[in-house]
């Protein structure tokens, strides 16, 4: 099996795997950002959650991410936010030499009296919870060196953006059967209304058909979520800011519902049910 071939997730689903919680104010996971139009994937990227492990991994721009880009990423999005936009100007009354510049390193504008209009894009009030999952080819001690490293980041951490700081800790621990976990931890949102479903999504780069999901949850499709359904372009293989480098990988989408009492809320209520979460099942080896 190349590194690139999907792995069922029952095929590692005994290996250690690193939970994260991923909340701020704002986020922004670009997905096709470039010049004045900086726009936000509805959910982390796999270049964004590449790049909060080696800012706190300490990493430079030109360093390899060979082994960071063997990690499997599955999302469950906790909640989807809204989508903000916000109005920037540039470059407006500078001298020439300090404006911005153009693709080629000039000066964008003429003068230095113009201004640059860019729009940006960000998710306002969400909340997301990732498992990372190792690879037949990831190195052994690679996300216990991660979860240290978030632990005590050597850099800042931020989610998508250096404007978007998160607002609490971003590691829940190294769990086995990470997505079992990932399907029972807490939700950082309150319950839905009776009147609603209140399925989440989960957003993964190898099947979702193998998940452990009982029928009470209501699952959607087996099958179904076991077919493609889109490619993102956001697999780094470089960050080096003169050869920034993605490749394109396959999603897998499912749904389910989750029990009512698993909707924790939002802030100390959640912090709380998910400190509850954690001691309930130290015994089952889970490490932070």
């Amino acid at each position: 099996m190349s590194d690139s071939t999907p792995v069922g997730a029952s095929t590692l689903a005994s290996a250690l795997g690193l939970l994260l919680h991923l909340a701020g104010p704002l986020q922004s996971w670009g997905a096709h950002s470039h010049f004045n139009r900086r726009d936000t994937a509805p959910h982390p990227t796999r270049s964004g959650i590449v790049g909060l492990l080696a800012a706190a991994l300490g990493r430079g721009r030109h360093e390899s991410l060979d082994d960071l880009a063997t990690l499997r990423l599955t999302v469950r999005t906790d909640r989807a936010g809204v989508l903000l936009r916000d109005f920037h100007t540039v470059g407006g009354g500078l001298p020439m030499k300090e404006t911005v510049v153009n693709a080629g390193g000039k000066p964008r504008l003429k003068h230095g009296t113009g201004t640059l209009v860019s729009d940006r894009y960000y998710l306002a009030d969400a909340a997301f919870t990732a498992a990372l999952t190792p690879a037949a080819s990831t190195p052994a001690d690679l996300l216990a060196e991660c979860a240290r490293a978030l632990s005590a980041p050597r850099w800042p951490l931020y989610l998508g953006r250096r404007s978007c700081p998160p607002t609490d800790p971003v590691l829940i621990g190294l769990y086995p059967d990470p997505l079992k976990h990932l399907i029972h931890l807490p939700l950082a949102a309150p319950p839905p209304p009776e009147s609603g479903d209140g399925h989440v999504e989960l957003i993964s780069d190898e099947p979702l058909d193998q998940l452990p999901l009982s029928a009470d949850l209501a699952p959607s499709d087996a099958a179904l979520s076991a077919q493609v359904t889109g490619q993102l372009s956001d697999q780094p293989v470089s960050f080096s800011p003169s050869s920034r480098t993605y490749r394109s990988r396959s999603v897998y989408r499912r749904t389910y519902t989750p029990p009512r009492p698993q909707w924790a809320g939002y802030g100390i209520a959640y912090l709380h049910s998910l400190t509850a979460y954690r001691s309930r099942n130290a015994s089952q080896g889970a490490l932070s």
